[in-house]
Order: structure tokens, then sequence, then C-alpha cells
């Protein structure tokens, strides 16, 4: 007999993340007309191969190596694997993914990172330059060779083009590379709030960065571009040796072509961006504060506790500092399939409880 009973979350509406929300309705039907046909393997199908020149049409760019991966740690660990000899170290910031929610996948393939304290979220110049200044005793010590930077941040904020510009720079003084996290890269493109960069110019200010699916509309996937040909032609030998190779490739290639056939990437992201607009409205509105400017699709609030255990009665949701016992800022995400009237339910319960 098949159960009916169902995890305790699930009766409550989710705002703990931005993939649980499933996959674009364009987005699966290209994939049931993908599955009639036969297609080569490995990368190497119809549907991969239109995902890539689609995607560079949208970069300006014919000759960039595309390449697609399950999930976003894959392809931080793969990018930094193959950018990296076995004695350089990688430079990120302290609340970075790759060292607060990876599982040292980073450190498991032999490379140090060099921890350095960000400012709202972000890597900064003097940062890098602090890292390469403490890192000089070769060869005793671990040499920096890679910046590591996630845009939006971890804190969903975004960096502008001269940010992006100044951080490029010390990279080039210093030969370092450049490495974008692009899980959010959709919301960050299309913040109204502090985004004065197109996905072309990340390209040109970037060594090597990837376009986030699974957080935007997608089942699952990551495409990663990467500038350099040297870089690009192994690339594909380090997606094998970490499982990542997909023997029926058109699942992510199918996803992508339909996401850049036209602007549905972007508008998808403004949507999320929008909502979070929204509630980060309503959250200030009811009289609680906001840790920082809402930029993407990430508000943090700083809430009471006994608001927080009214909330978690109807909504899930991520704790993301406990503050002791009166007050701990959360997390709420948004996608671009928010539901509105659960947003303004949740906006709702917070202004009785106000």
């Amino acid at each position: 007999m098949v159960s009916t009973e169902q995890p305790e979350a699930s009766c409550r509406y989710s705002f703990l993340d931005d993939q649980s929300g499933g996959a674009h309705p364009a987005l699966l039907k290209a994939l049931v007309a993908a599955n009639s046909t036969q297609e080569t393997g490995y990368g190497r199908d119809r549907y991969s191969e239109s995902a890539r020149q689609r995607i560079r049409r949208h970069l300006g760019c014919d000759d960039c190596g595309i390449f697609f991966v399950p999930t976003g740690t894959s392809a931080n660990a793969i990018s930094i694997a193959a950018c990296l000899r076995p004695h350089e170290a990688v430079i990120a910031a302290t609340s970075g993914h790759i060292i607060a929610r990876e599982t040292g996948a980073i450190e498991l393939s032999g490379h140090k990172i060099i921890h350095v304290a960000p400012q709202n979220g972000k890597v900064t110049p003097k940062a890098i330059q602090r890292a390469i200044d403490d890192h000089w005793h070769f060869p005793h010590m671990a040499k920096p060779r890679l910046v590591y930077i996630s845009n939006a941040t971890e804190i969903g904020t975004v960096y502008t083009k001269e940010e992006l510009t100044a951080i490029k720079h010390i990279c080039e003084e210093n030969g370092l590379l450049l490495f974008m996290d692009g899980a959010r890269i959709g919301t960050a493109l299309m913040s109204k709030v502090n985004n004065n960069m197109t996905l072309q110019d990340i390209l040109a200010l970037t060594d090597i960065f990837w376009i986030g699916g699974t957080k935007n509309g997608a089942l699952l996937g990551e495409a990663v571009v990467v500038k350099d040909l040297r870089i690009a032609s192994e690339f594909e030998f380090y997606i094998k040796q970490h499982g990542s190779l997909i023997a029926n490739s058109r699942v992510i290639g199918t996803q992508f072509a339909e996401l850049f056939r036209d602007n549905l990437y972007f508008d998808l992201a403004l949507k999320a961006n929008l909502f979070a607009e929204t509630l980060s409205a309503g959250i200030s509105g009811a009289g609680f504060p906001v840790l920082a400017t809402t930029e993407t699709n990430s508000i943090f609030a700083v809430l009471p506790w006994d608001v927080i255990k009214k909330l978690q009665e109807h909504f899930v949701f991520y704790i993301w500092e406990n503050r002791g016992e009166k007050e701990a800022v959360v997390r709420f995400l948004t996608t671009w399939a928010t539901d509105d009237t659960q947003l303004e339910r949740l906006v709702g319960l917070l202004k009785s409880a106000s």
C-alpha cells in the first residue's frame, strides 16, 4: 500500500531556496519533445550544441568553451581543478559557497583556500592584495593563483562593473585568474538596485564563470563558460574525472537551449527579483528591519523568535544567523514561480505580528 503521508514541510509554502519549485513549463515541453529522438551522448547531442550556440550569441563570442555540468558544486570544483596546478591556491571570501556549503570539495582536489573577509558579501581588491602579501614564503606556502567570487553573493548583493573591473585589474597585476560562481547570475544581471553589467561585461572581466540553470527555471544543470582556449581544450577531462560528464546530455542541453532561445533566462530572473522587492517592502512596512538592501531574490530580515515560530507554522525558510534568545536573521528566497497569494499571506502574518 502506498502511503499518502507527506513530509511535514510539504504542508507549508517554501521560501527556503530557489530550486524547490520545479522547472519552467517551456523547458518541460522541450524535454518531452527531445525525448522522442535518438542522440549522441556526452555533450555531442544536437540540443547541447544548439544551447552552446545560443549562449555564445548572448555572449557575443563565437569560440568560447561552453560546458554543461549537473550541479553548482561540480561547476566550482571542476572549474578550479581545471585552472590550478597542485600547489596553487584559491582566494575566497569567508562567506563564499566553496568555503561554507560545499563539504570541502575544493580541498578534496588538493587546493588550499585562502580566506579573506568580505565587505557587504564581496571580495575587495584590498583583501586580495593582503592575501597575496601574506602568502609569499615559497615554496613553503601555497601560491595564490585564482580569485573566487559569486554574483550575486551569498547575501544577495551584486558586483558593479566598477568593482569587478578593479578586481580584474589587481588579478592581472599579480598573475591571478578570476572565476565567478554564477548560481544566481541571472538575478544579479537583472537587479534594478546595483547592477550596471551585461553578460558580455562579465565575459570580458572574468577568465571563467558559469551560468546557473538550477536556480533559474531548470530542473538541473549549469553552463560553464571558459574563455581561455587552452583550458577549454582539456576541460572535458576534468568533467569526466569528477563524475559529471552525463551520457544522456540532452537533459541539460535541451533546457539551456530553451532558456537562451530568446530572453526567457533573464525574464525569469527579473520575476524572481520583483517578488523579492515586494516581499522586502512588506517586511519593512510591517515594522521589521531588513538586514541589507534587497538587490536580488534574497531577502534577509531580522525577526523576533516569537514571530519566526509563528511564521514557521505556515512557511519554510532559512534561519541564517541566530542572534540569541530574542531574535534571528532569516532568509527568504523568491523565484520566478513564487505564488502571489502565499507572498501576500506571509506579509499579512508579519503585519499582524508587529
